[in-house]
């Protein structure tokens, strides 16, 4: 039985379609997916009779409830949720202005980040649209929602075609209506898709660098040697970020590894020119690591020097490392 719960809008036109329902009827399945969440297909009260056992007969409708609960004592959640293809984590942040739910878009991943525990995890699968907004949707704090960044376990780009249809059905006024910039989407850097969701997405576009030095930042992301830095740079700077859209670069700072004014200086540089902003994210340590966290000073040193340089940086307030609900912490891997 196939899912209806992920289908866009014309996804569902092709469904009833099959079923010589009439074309307006896709538009009502949507209104009952999205917009009222209902829970089964004999729900849909305003469909035929007729309709309704014609999408019966290969589809469902199937949301999940988190598996597991971790709190932290900064009131971090941090859910299990069960895929097809295994668990994945996924992390709701309250701050007194906001609620941001961060999602991930792969069971495990691909990119193998030296520092990155789900990147030790290896890669299971790649998420559904349908199981991407099971994260949100599903949650039990969905309703206090203002922000989403998919940055949770996963290489989004690395399964555009099931997250551009999750952003799809977010962002259309036939599906949630969200706003594109209440979301985020993060990558290491797979310059394929940032291509495509510059042109089909407004959503917010965040790049994981942790480095400014190619070869360095090589042995820590092997990513750099199929797509480096210079070359996602180029694109950028090429098809630039206008508007009330915003590009950010993700740097989490290893103490000794990337925290100098040499770093911050060749930082600046490379980023002279684009509207940005950086945002710093002390590294979490992590059982058996190499790496180690940086002092306050070293990441308050950095970002004064960008700052004073015109390029915009903030320190990320660090949410969750009790729970291993932090940047970089997410594993399913017993």
């Amino acid at each position: 039985m196939e899912n209806l719960f992920g289908k866009t809008l014309e996804e569902l036109k092709q469904i009833v379609q099959q079923h010589n329902s009439p074309a307006f009827t896709a538009k009502q399945i949507a209104d009952w997916l999205y917009k009222k969440q209902v829970e089964s297909i004999d729900g849909m009260t305003n469909l035929s009779k007729i309709a309704r056992e014609n999408l019966k007969k290969n589809h469902t409708i199937v949301r999940t409830k988190p598996l597991y609960e971790a709190i932290s004592v900064d009131g971090t959640k941090k859910y299990l949720f069960q895929t097809k293809n295994g668990n994945i984590e996924t992390v709701f942040i309250p701050e007194e202005d906001r609620a941001t739910v961060c999602v991930s878009s792969q069971v495990g991943c691909k990119m193998q980040c030296k520092f990155c525990m789900t990147g030790k995890q290896g890669f299971a699968g790649n998420l559904s649209s349908g199981e991407i907004l099971n994260q949100i949707f599903s949650l039990p704090d969905a309703q206090t929602l203002t922000n989403m960044v998919l940055m949770g376990m996963g290489e989004p780009f690395d399964n555009f075609d099931e997250v551009i249809k999750a952003l799809t059905i977010l962002t259309s006024d036939w599906g949630y209506a969200w706003s594109p910039r209440r979301i985020t989407v993060s990558t290491v850097g797979l310059i394929p898709g940032i291509k495509r969701f510059l042109n089909e997405s407004e959503c917010h576009l965040a790049i994981s660098l942790h480095h400014p030095f190619s070869q360095e930042r090589e042995k820590i992301m092997p990513i750099e040697k199929a797509y480096s830095t210079e070359k996602v740079l180029y694109e950028l700077k090429k098809n630039p970020i206008k508007g009330q859209r915003r590009l950010s670069f993700e740097y989490i700072v290893f103490d000794g590894l990337n925290d100098t004014i040499r770093h911050a200086r060749e930082l600046t540089k490379l980023l002279n020119g684009i509207n940005c902003r950086v945002n710093l994210i002390k590294f979490h340590s992590t059982p058996n690591s190499e790496f180690k966290s940086p002092s306050q000073e070293k990441m308050e040193q950095f970002r004064n020097y960008l700052n004073e340089n015109n390029i915009i940086c903030t320190i990320r307030r660090s949410r969750g490392e009790d729970i291993a609900a932090a940047c970089g912490l997410l594993s399913t891997k017993e």
